[in-house]
């Protein structure tokens, strides 16, 4: 993995799955749940082909990541342990992931909320 501001140093999956924390060259470092990253997964079967196409993924609470697989230079790929594995997160979508983390899952959660499912 590079070693500039833009790029990870250090991504640690946690003992348990539940979470992976990422380092970046310019200091910042994220610790990002396995929930989100999976409710959220850049995958065409969650993300669709459009934004309408979205589909808003219940029962997820305590998914956990089971391997992180680099991708290239540029990404890693998640696999989870409900089998989910064909995310492809870039580092400029993990960065994001890191930086508006708690907005992503306020809007996942009320997202549940409207359509009358759980986490």
């Amino acid at each position: 993995m590079a070693d500039d501001a833009g790029w990870p140093t250090e991504l640690r999956l946690s003992p348990d799955g539940r979470t992976l924390t990422i380092s970046w060259g310019d200091g910042a470092r994220h610790t990002i749940p396995a929930e989100l990253l999976r409710v959220e997964s850049p995958s065409a079967e969650v993300q669709g082909h459009s934004p309408d196409q979205k589909t808003i993924v219940p029962g997820k609470r305590n998914v956990t990541i089971r391997d992180v697989r680099e991708v290239g230079t540029y990404a890693v790929r998640l696999v989870f342990d409900d089998g989910h594995d064909t995310g492809i997160y870039t580092w400029s979508a993990l960065r994001d992931f890191g930086e508006r983390g708690d907005e992503m899952f306020a809007d996942y959660v009320a997202a549940l909320g409207d359509l009358g499912l759980t986490r």
